[in-house]
């Protein structure tokens, strides 16, 4: 594979690129790890053990988890499943900048948006230490001797921290080989901008911001990206569940969608529909339409969720979708779409 180029892939398997100008793969779909840990509601051991193996056989070779994910459940579920397969055929990413403090004083983590015992507390740490200690505790809880791709976890309130001490600790362990790429993880762009442009991280994964439903991330965190040769990876293309089933009471950024932003999906709805697409599969394929972006993470907590993901980014999807939607309005002129085939 060449850098930030598409990868050759045996006959079913999935694209795969590699991040920014470094030698780290990443297939197109990648499998977010936080809903096997219980996201919004329980999910068994064997039913995310079952995600985990789809998406396996379905040719994902790309993992994404942090330890905020169910108190750390989700990096142990992961660990257990990806601990079968040969370490050297997958890529892992993990996240830094939360450390858990265990805590036995009962009750459940509903409150960070999981259904589990809380068993842990969450403390921000982005000093070097921190980092350290952050990753040293997600390989333990992953059961493996090294993750590829670390990222800086939404250090939307600790900026300064986040530049001061945390980049330069990512970047010291990636000089050593104990990871090889770094980057930010985060729910907005400006502060990923800045990590494009003051940094030299090899990627950004932005989430809700580069959609179907909104394209914030087009103003000025993608063109950075394409002009130094970095990658970025979405997630949050579905914005928290919206664009997978517009109805109301469907989430927007993990908190009920108000009635205009509902509107505009249920919009994005018909308009797919009119040319027999189904809104999961455009807003899983827009983001391919720029360049710079590597992979689109897609979380499932079910073996059927995963099954369903694949299918609909294999699915086809003709020009004319698109051009409908910028005829009425709902996709602007200057913002770039997939051109045929897979991503």
């Amino acid at each position: 594979m060449t850098a930030g180029g598409t990868g050759s892939a045996a006959a079913g398997a999935l694209p795969a690129r590699t991040l920014g100008r470094g030698r780290v793969p990443v297939t197109a779909l990648g499998l977010g790890a936080a809903a096997i840990a219980g996201l919004y509601e329980e999910v068994g051991d064997d039913e995310a053990a079952a995600a985990v193996e789809a998406a396996w056989d379905a040719g994902v070779r790309y993992f994404d988890t942090a330890p905020h994910y169910g108190l750390g459940l989700s990096e142990r579920r992961l660990g257990a499943v990806l601990g079968t397969k040969d370490r050297d055929s997958y890529t892992l990413s993990t996240k830094v900048g939360r450390v858990l403090d265990p805590y036995d004083g009962g009750g459940d983590d509903l409150a960070h948006g999981f259904a589990g015992p809380a068993t842990h507390r969450r403390r921000w740490d982005f000093s070097r230490d921190g980092v350290r200690r952050s990753l040293e505790d997600s390989l333990t809880r992953l059961g493996t001797d090294r993750v590829d791709l670390v990222l800086l976890h939404d250090p939307d309130g600790h900026e300064e921290p986040a530049f001061r001490e945390a980049y330069p600790a990512l970047e010291e362990l990636r000089s050593q080989g104990v990871v090889r790429a770094i980057g930010a993880g985060m729910n907005q762009s400006r502060m990923l901008t800045r990590f494009l442009t003051d940094t030299d991280v090899d990627a950004v994964l932005c989430a809700g911001r580069y959609t179907l439903l909104e394209q914030g991330a087009l103003e000025a965190l993608l063109p950075a990206a394409g002009a130094r040769g970095r990658s970025v990876i979405v997630g949050g293309v579905f914005n928290s569940g919206l664009l997978a089933a517009p109805a109301p009471g469907a989430t927007y950024d993990y908190a009920p969608a108000p009635g205009e932003v509902l509107r505009r999906a249920e919009r994005l709805r018909e308009a797919t529909e009119a040319h027999g697409v189904p809104l999961r599969r455009a807003a899983l394929r827009f983001p391919f339409g720029h360049p710079s972006v590597a992979s689109v993470l897609v979380g499932a907590r079910s073996a059927d969720q995963v099954r369903d993901a694949v299918a609909q980014y294999r699915g086809p999807v003709p020009g004319a979708l698109w051009d409908g939607l910028r005829a009425q309005g709902l996709l602007s002129g200057d913002v770039p779409v997939p051109t045929g085939g897979e991503a």
